[in-house]
């Protein structure tokens, strides 16, 4: 009975995350895209329907140029705005047919904030019955493909995107809203080495004392009390800890939790030290991972302030010699253990990889992180 209990709780939150069945595959587009209305593709839940846009069409003053992606709330497009010559993202909801308040939540979540680490809305449109956000168009790729092309990143890289994550889920946090799905998915890291948060379709205002009721998020990524219905600000910042996790072991600290893992995930015992899978990362920095993973509420960051506070005051003692190409002690120590000459040419060049990774840099006005070659601070816009 109990292990049926967890199977429901899984598979919900699972459907909840998604949705629907996986896109069809991607249709080549017709000879005459602007005369076609959008084509749209019934699921198995009635109440969904995918509208799928094609090169060249025009929806209202927006000229589609490509698809970004599909998830379960909806599809993005790279848009023209014909009006102004200006690129912009078109995030086009599946469920179209709901209330038209409904549709008007995740635009007015966001338009309640304004960060540099959250990407903008500008606005929400509906053009011939299709109901469609207009947001900023972030030139880069998403926190989640840097990770799975170079695997476990350079501590102060990774310390550099955790900090503009706890600036963004701080900010939300101070408006009262809860992300509930915060992945490295849904963030995006610019040329310039930018991160914004995006995706808040699954957010909803926190009022004090309450939770969000519903059983939602990306399952690796949930807090436990997630899989109960019971997400507040610290499950937040449980999502946070395993981003930390994967941003700095190149994995996840462990797979979809299964329905006979459950119990084991509420009493910690899925977690390992992430200096198990890469002894690289200082002790000070995985202890800040495994407080920001307790699996009681109470015992975790309550707030992305404090995750932040700590990682910055870690990150100031953390050793920042990096050992050199010619070091006599590694020749050495190399001789001595036997590595073969092809294994001291990997080490050789991902030191000196690492010697090209930009120091963190911080504001000299307001001491917050400031993104890789900025030359102002996005914060307080003061020069540096």
């Amino acid at each position: 009975m109990e292990s049926g209990r967890h199977e429901a709780i899984i598979r919900q939150a699972v459907v909840s995350r998604h949705g629907e069945s996986p896109p069809s595959p991607r249709t080549t587009a017709p000879s005459h895209p602007r005369t076609l209305a959008p084509r749209t593709t019934a699921l198995c839940c009635p109440c969904i329907i995918r509208l799928v846009f094609f090169r060249g069409q025009t929806i209202g003053k927006y000229r589609i140029l490509s698809a970004l992606g599909s998830g379960g709330f909806g599809s993005v497009y790279l848009a023209e705005d014909t009006w102004i010559d200006k690129k912009v993202a078109l995030k086009v909801p599946h469920k179209q047919n709901l209330d038209f308040s409904e549709l008007l939540k995740e635009p007015r979540l966001l338009a309640s904030m304004s960060h540099p680490n959250i990407v903008t809305v500008l606005t929400a449109e509906r053009q011939d019955d299709v109901f469609f956000i207009v947001m900023e168009y972030v030139t880069g790729e998403t926190l989640e493909h840097i990770i799975v092309r170079e695997g476990a990143l350079d501590v102060n890289r990774a310390l550099d995107f955790t900090c503009q994550i706890c600036n963004a889920v701080d900010h939300a946090h101070a408006a009262g809203i809860l992300h509930r799905d915060l992945r490295p998915g849904n963030m995006l890291v610019s040329d310039t080495g930018l991160l914004k948060v995006t995706d808040f379709g699954t957010s909803r205002f926190l009022e004090i004392a309450a939770h969000g009721t519903t059983v939602i998020g990306s399952p690796p990524y949930m807090a436990p009390e997630q899989f109960l219905g019971r997400a507040v600000f610290a499950s937040d910042v449980y999502s946070v800890g395993v981003t930390m996790y994967q941003m700095l072991t190149g994995s996840l600290p462990y797979d979809t939790p299964s329905p006979a893992d459950l119990d084991r995930l509420m009493r910690g015992e899925l977690v390992v030290s992430p200096r198990l899978k890469n002894s690289k990362i200082p002790k000070a920095i995985s202890d800040i991972i495994l407080k920001a993973l307790a699996p009681d509420m109470t015992a975790r960051y309550q707030s992305a302030a404090g995750l932040l506070e700590d990682t910055l005051a870690a990150r100031e003692v953390a050793p920042r010699r990096v050992a050199r190409a010619g070091d006599s002690s590694a020749r050495t120590a190399s001789s001595r253990t036997g590595v073969r000459d092809e294994e001291t040419v990997t080490e050789i060049q991902s030191r000196l990889r690492a010697r090209e990774t930009p120091q963190a840099r911080f504001c000299w006005h307001c001491r917050k992180p400031l993104p890789a070659r900025a030359h102002r601070c996005p914060f307080c816009r003061e020069s540096q």
